[in-house]
């Protein structure tokens, strides 16, 4: 349903491969990633962000001051407020290994709010000293919207299954195709119809 991990991976690859060369006209290139991706120190102080970043977090990060993550306020999938210093790039730079499974919410600063699926990777030097991480973020608000609209969808129609009465049964069908027909219309929208 969600970008897949190797697309992340590759994105990661590419980057880590143009941020070990130190060729500033190629990291020059990271800005032109339409994903946002961002790299910090070994205290996790944002050194590098590209454009896509401030859209993604409705913000400019302030380089060498914001740590562990370019967004305002973080959240967990279920609601609870995610403290910076306890978020995936914070755990990867603490653990020196990357973060992989997990997902987020950030808040901009006008409040809306974006899930997200992080891939916080640490940099390490050649004598194998922590250097930082580098961490792309990949938007799923679509993808979970869908999701979401597809669930309720099927609910419509297994309450439509379980009940007697034709009126309430037709009532709960027309929901049900409501919901799909707003869920193909998001998946049209973002340009992915592989989320149906």
């Amino acid at each position: 349903m969600y970008p897949s991990a190797a697309f992340a991976e590759d994105i990661l690859s590419r980057a880590l491969a143009v941020i070990g060369s130190g060729d500033s006209a190629l990291l020059a290139a990271l800005d032109e990633l339409a994903a946002p991706i961002y790299v910090t120190d070994a205290e996790g102080l944002i050194t590098y962000f590209n454009p896509a970043c401030v859209d993604f977090a409705g913000r400019t990060p302030e380089l060498g001051e914001d740590r562990w993550c370019v967004t305002w306020k973080l959240y967990t999938d279920d609601g609870r407020f995610l403290p910076h210093d306890q978020c995936p790039m914070a755990m990867a730079i603490r653990t020196k290994s990357p973060v992989r499974g997990a997902s987020a919410v950030a808040e901009r600063p006008d409040g809306t709010r974006v899930t997200f699926v992080p891939y916080p990777t640490p940099l390490f030097a050649e004598d194998g000293s922590l250097r930082g991480a580098v961490n792309i973020l990949i938007d799923v608000t679509d993808a979970r919207q869908v999701e979401f609209l597809l669930a309720q969808a099927e609910k419509c129609r297994r309450l439509a299954r379980a009940i007697c009465d034709p009126q309430t049964e037709d009532t709960l069908g027309t929901l049900a195709v409501q919901y799909e027909e707003k869920a193909r219309a998001l998946a049209i929208k973002a340009g992915d119809i592989a989320l149906l």
